[in-house]
């Protein structure tokens, strides 16, 4: 289901490659998780650290108004927190896809918002802590994002840019444990991004 959400996307970008402008971005993100999870019938708190992230962005403006966005990342490293300790580690990638509104002033300062998908790929779990000699696999999620913030291009930068902005992603991938019966691993975090812009 992933791979053909994902080859839908890329297709619909490619195909409206004949006009209009690209972007290409380049930032960093802070992953923050808003929420968490209860297991063993409420008997312990299972949650996901905050973590940095390098996160490429490519756009593309069908006019001066409406635009899409397809954000990237490195890998990133989670720590998984039982009851505020490290328990486990996974790595995983968190692309987004958002279609946005542009609104275009005659100041410097573009304000958009955009909702959108976001797709959860995790790998390489391992355990250690109160989670040691257990095993754990994360299953891939996918659900909806929402996105707000406000690009700077002045005149005198010619092309280049600059951007910040926050996305809400609601994620809550099922987790299966050899200790606990299946859970619903609630994430749901906060990213908060910044960096440069170059549209072609």
């Amino acid at each position: 289901m992933l791979k053909q959400i994902s080859l839908v996307v890329l297709l619909g970008m490619s195909a409206s490659a004949m006009a209009g402008h690209w972007q290409a971005k380049v930032g960093a993100s802070v992953v923050a998780p808003t929420s968490d999870s209860k297991v063993a019938g409420g008997a312990l708190t299972v949650e996901a650290d905050n973590e940095w992230a390098f996160t490429p962005a490519v756009e593309y403006f069908f006019n001066d108004h409406i635009s899409t966005e397809l954000l990237l990342a490195t890998p990133i490293n989670h720590d998984v927190l039982v009851e505020g300790k490290s328990a486990a580690s996974l790595k995983h990638l968190p692309p987004t896809w958002t279609v946005k509104y542009n609104f275009k002033n005659k100041t410097d300062f573009t304000p958009y918002a955009g909702i959108g998908l976001i797709a959860f790929l995790p790998w390489d779990e391992s355990t250690h802590g109160i989670l040691k000699g257990t095993k754990l696999k994360v299953q891939e999620d996918i659900g909806f994002a929402g996105q707000v913030g406000v690009s700077y291009q002045p005149k005198a930068w010619n092309n280049w840019g600059a951007y910040v902005d926050v996305r809400y992603a609601q994620l809550d991938p099922k987790v299966d444990s050899s200790l606990v019966d299946k859970f619903d691993l609630d994430i749901d975090p906060l990213v908060y991004s910044f960096g440069l812009s170059y549209k072609f």
